[in-house]
């Protein structure tokens, strides 16, 4: 029995061992080697902050030197995320620039139809799905990453 708990140990240290020798310097991520990538954001908070965030980190992503220009992205907003599209939060100008990148924004139609909200009080060059659920599980299975920041 002491025989296998010293091999147990020989083995964990010298596996952590190897985990530091690599010089964290020369470490640069990993590399894209496809020949593109396709991934669904989606939002279903409505707070200012956390709509601003993943805008963020999409524009992060599009700019990421090792995909720029093999990238595409959906972003879907559900529940709450409702609000990143209604006229009155002012989100225009980000979502445009977004779109002007060839994202598509996309809202659920059973949270509009749920929550009794007019398209009209939304902005008219969103997409609909018919559920963002649906849409996720099908975008997963489609080989999308899924991203929720």
């Amino acid at each position: 029995m002491k025989q296998i708990k010293f091999f147990l140990v020989a083995i964990l240290s010298g596996i952590s061992s190897l985990a530091y020798c690599q010089d964290p310097k020369s470490f640069t991520g990993a590399t894209a080697t496809l020949d593109s990538y396709k991934a669904l954001y989606f939002i279903n908070q409505s707070e200012d902050i956390k709509i601003r965030a993943v805008i963020r980190n999409i524009n992060n992503a599009l700019e990421d030197p090792r995909i720029k220009g093999k990238l595409s992205i959906e972003f879907v907003a559900f529940g709450n995320g409702v609000e990143m599209f209604r006229k009155s939060n002012h989100y225009d100008s980000l979502l445009l620039t977004l779109q002007k990148k060839g994202v598509i924004l996309a809202e659920c139609e059973n949270t509009i139809r749920e929550r009794k909200i007019n398209k009209d009080e939304l902005w008219d060059f969103i997409s609909y799905v018919p559920s963002a659920n649906g849409e996720i599980i099908i975008r997963g299975q489609q080989g999308w990453t899924i991203v929720h920041p």
